[in-house]
């Protein structure tokens, strides 16, 4: 894949750029890491401080990276500003919250006893250069929610973006450069995917996170694997939202739209598989369809659009032969179900439900990238939880009911990530992010997030004789 900006509202290449040679990627590789020889001995308030300034900067920033980001993969500009303000509020919780996640550690007294030491504790170090093969759809959020713990816990990153969004990469590489840091502790690699392997290798590299497809993923943790470094890895996601009889479903059905068309359906944690129980299967099925195909497709940088372009052409043809096969295999269209008429221009495609879904076709296994939502009736609670657990993706899940002995069983038995009651999937820096099965494993965010590419270093002293 080129190197280049296309924009997806209207199919037109904007920029293009080359990807880095053999020379100077070695040239950035020796700076991150004598950067990180020098930046790992700072101070917890000395990055604290530069942190603060890169959110400063991004804040004031906030309206001109929304518009380079809806630019290069499409979404609504009103929902690529509130990327920026999350990314923002990362850092500064970081930024407050990092030295005490990063606290020296104590084993219990009879612990330390028992070992012979006379005292003993755990210190978190950092690893080293760190290489980040991130995703198009979130491509400011996917970066710093790895960049402002990274760079907190003392490691470098080396920013491997997806191929679409290269404006958005080197804003980020100059806005830790402006703020302070030193000029390789963040560093932007413009370099097709055949490089990724190379630098991966590199015994400076100490570890890799990835964010992405599950082939991706599956790439990156073998060459890891086979190095022996560290990896953490969020993939795809096919999250079931399941609506029982007790919910409040006014507010079941509108969240369900937002929780399916965010950012153009095209986030691992959107939810993409309704199981509604039959009760309150038929009620649901109506209002969340009307809903769907009353949502305003277009210009992303209007005001008005709810749902802008797909990030590729071949993004769509994807998703249109996901639907495609459904329909040849007996799905109910409720709406949707193509392009939308008169928009000849760009990747757009129609906010789409799905009934009757078998598994006889693709989508009832695969994920759908894109406003395409797959709707399931459940008899009860043990089919409903049947369906949900029946993929092999587990990122996160989403279920409406106000039953507790309901709300714990399905904290015991949903096989994912997060569960989230009466409310959306959503990331905040606070709580961990990830998932299981193939929707990879590691954590991000919260304190596990920042620990993940740390040396958990035991420290122990022995009692003078």
């Amino acid at each position: 894949m080129a190197i280049a900006t296309v924009n997806p509202a209207t199919g037109e290449t904007l920029k293009t750029f080359d990807a880095l040679n053999e020379g100077e990627i070695e040239d950035r590789l020796v700076r991150a890491e004598q950067t990180w020889q020098e930046y790992r001995t700072t101070g917890f308030d000395r990055r604290a401080n530069l942190l603060r300034k890169a959110a400063e900067l991004l804040e004031a920033d906030a309206d001109d990276i929304a518009r380079t980001m809806t630019t290069e993969m499409g979404k609504p500009l009103a929902q690529a500003r509130a990327e920026a303000a999350k990314c923002v509020k990362t850092m500064r919780w970081y930024a407050d919250h990092a030295e005490a996640l990063l606290a020296d550690e104590h084993p219990r007294a009879a612990d330390i006893k028992d070992s012979g030491a006379a005292r003993a504790y755990v210190r978190y170090r950092p690893l080293g250069p760190v290489l980040a093969v991130m995703p198009w759809n979130f491509p400011l959020w996917q970066v710093i929610r790895f960049a402002a713990p990274a760079l907190m816990a003392g490691n470098v990153g080396l920013l491997k973006h997806s191929s679409n969004v290269p404006q958005t990469a080197l804003y980020i590489e100059d806005l830790f450069r402006r703020a302070g840091f030193p000029d390789g502790a963040f560093q932007t690699l413009l370099i097709g995917s055949g490089s990724v392997e190379m630098i991966l290798r590199d015994p400076r590299v100490a570890a890799a996170t990835l964010t992405g497809s599950e082939p991706a993923g599956r790439s990156v943790a073998s060459i890891a694997g086979d190095e022996i470094k560290k990896t953490v890895l969020e993939l795809g996601g096919s999250d079931p939202y399941l609506v029982l009889p007790s919910a409040d479903l006014e507010k079941a059905v509108s969240t369900s739209v937002t929780a399916r068309v965010q950012n153009n359906g095209q986030s691992c944690i959107a939810a993409k598989r309704f199981i509604v129980h039959t009760d309150v299967y038929d009620e649901f099925a109506s209002r969340f369809a009307e809903k769907m195909a009353a949502l305003e497709v277009g210009d992303p940088m209007a005001d008005e659009t709810q749902v802008g372009p797909l990030s590729s052409e071949q993004g769509r043809s994807d998703l249109e032969e996901l639907v495609d096969d459904a329909t040849m295999h007996g799905a109910t269209v409720l709406c949707g179900g193509g392009r939308p008429k008169g928009m000849d221009r760009g990747w757009f495609y129609e906010p789409t439900v799905l009934a009757d879904v078998t598994k006889e076709m693709k989508i009832y296994y695969e994920e759908a990238f894109g406003p395409v939502a797959t709707l399931f009736r459940a008899a009860g609670l043990d089919e409903a939880i049947e369906i949900a657990n029946d993929t092999s993706f587990g990122l996160s899940s989403n279920a409406w009911t106000e039953d507790v002995a309901e709300q714990e069983r399905l904290v015991r038995d949903l096989r994912a990530g997060g569960v989230f009651f009466n409310g959306m999937t959503a990331s905040h820096p606070g709580m961990p992010f990830g998932g299981t099965k193939r929707s990879g494993y590691g954590r991000e965010l919260g304190d596990h997030g920042i620990r993940e590419f740390c040396n958990i270093t035991t420290v122990w002293y022995g009692a003078k004789g």
